[in-house]
């Protein structure tokens, strides 16, 4: 029995991630990256999860019609500041950090349900 979700053609998937980088939907990436259904791109001027502020997440919340932000803190999972948070939830965008490996497992499944979901990652190195 096949368990692996049905995506829709053209969605970004990730299909791998590691020490540096990632490979979504047959593309290589150094470093960090922001992953949309549409798009994927790099996640300019982040260097850790503790650099992170609303600043590092504007591309997200000016993007539009996100409702779930995935945040892939590296190896392990830290908590987001609150007013990260709540800046967020203004713009109307659930969040929810994790290490990133599962907010990759957690991206795909939520984009094989058609969610409106984003996810903003750090390489595991």
């Amino acid at each position: 029995m096949d368990v692996t979700p049905l995506i829709p053609a053209g969605r970004q998937v990730i299909e791998s991630y590691g020490r540096t980088g990632f490979r979504v939907s047959g593309v290589g990436y150094e470093g960090a990256i922001l992953v949309f259904p549409d798009t994927t791109l790099p996640w300019e001027g982040i260097g850790s999860f503790g650099d992170l502020d609303a600043a590092h997440l504007a591309a997200v919340m000016e993007r539009g019609g996100v409702e779930i932000l995935l945040v892939g803190c590296g190896r392990r999972m830290l908590p987001l500041a609150g007013a990260l948070r709540a800046r967020l939830r203004e713009a109307g965008i659930v969040a929810d950090a994790m290490d990133t490996g599962a907010a990759c497992r957690t991206y795909n499944v939520l984009l094989a349900e058609d969610r409106r979901v984003a996810a903003a990652l750090l390489p595991i190195g």
